[in-house]
């Protein structure tokens, strides 16, 4: 069923689960996507780093869209992630979602190449009109090493699909910058979770997020406040979630991350290989920060 997508709000980065024998926990994902939904997010967007889309199957993909779109049933859109290294793969994957019913697609370079700005305009441009679906550039240099620049946009900004931007580049000033030279024209949202509160206050339209998969209720709440205008209220719930929003930005944030998510009861430790799920001194150390934070996690009711 199509519906628009506003790329506004919390649109969590989801975390795959598998189970022990590493097929997917497709029962695990709908306890985590009801807890999202509950909890208010605005989007789902399956499929991404976070989601281990590097070791996940085209049919995983589409058994993951699938539960998606079955647990929202039109509630908030659902995004897949096109992670895919050839120009043609990407296309036929941006296809197949569209196909499966997906609402809208996150876009990444192709990352095993290290594309120069001809190349990536092109592959996001060939992409984009392959399909329908609204489309969200993923900007993030420091872990995909390609830089979506100004005069980049400037040339994808006469695609009208290419609606919305992941901003990862960790300099807060760059969503400035967009608004200077696109007003509007782009949604933009802050993909780094520790710079959340500076982001929306600098203007960004939304948040994809990571501890989300662990927290959803004080992300989404983290988001209201922002937008509420309820500053003082917002940097007490980001002075607690810090700890945790850090967990997003280590190399191995997607085992942190599951990590945090069991001990919310909303996910599980397994990983798929070549990751391995957290042993000895480091989960202890990992466990010691979530429990810490549990043990004086906020009283939303009250804060709000």
């Amino acid at each position: 069923m199509s519906m628009p997508v506003q790329w506004e709000g919390v649109y969590p980065a989801l975390l795959t689960p598998f189970t022990a024998d590493d097929r997917l926990d497709l029962a695990l994902f709908e306890k985590n996507l009801h807890a999202q939904i509950d909890a208010g997010v605005h989007g789902l967007i399956i499929g991404g780093s976070l989601g281990e889309a590097s070791t996940l199957t085209r049919p995983e993909k589409l058994d993951l869209l699938e539960c998606g779109l079955d647990v929202s049933a039109g509630r908030v859109p659902v995004i897949m992630n096109v992670v895919e290294q050839a120009t043609r793969e990407a296309v036929a994957c941006a296809r197949e979602a569209e196909a499966a019913g997906a609402h809208g697609l996150m876009l990444l370079p192709p990352m095993r190449y290290f594309a120069d700005s001809r190349e990536t305009v092109t592959f996001f441009r060939t992409v984009a009109e392959s399909t329908s679906l609204p489309v969200m550039i993923y900007n993030n240099p420091v872990d995909y090493k390609i830089m979506t620049t100004i005069a980049m946009f400037e040339q994808l900004a006469e695609l009208p699909n290419i609606q919305a931007v992941k901003e990862s580049t960790r300099d807060v000033t760059n969503i400035v910058r967009m608004r200077n030279a696109f007003g509007d024209r782009f949604k933009i949202l802050n993909g780094v979770d520790t710079l959340a509160l500076e982001a929306l206050a600098v203007g960004a339209d939304g948040w994809v997020a990571g501890l989300v998969d662990a927290f959803p209720a004080e992300t989404v709440a983290l988001y209201d406040m922002m937008k509420a205008g309820q500053l003082e209220a917002a940097r007490a719930l980001y002075g607690w979630f810090m700890p945790l929003l850090e967990l997003d930005i280590l190399p191995k944030l997607v085992q942190y991350i599951k990590l945090a998510a069991t001990a919310t009861e909303i996910g599980s430790e397994y990983v798929r290989a070549p990751r391995l799920v957290l042993e000895g001194e480091e989960r202890e150390r990992v466990w010691a920060i979530i429990q810490k934070q549990l043990a004086v996690r906020p009283n939303l009711t009250v804060a709000q």
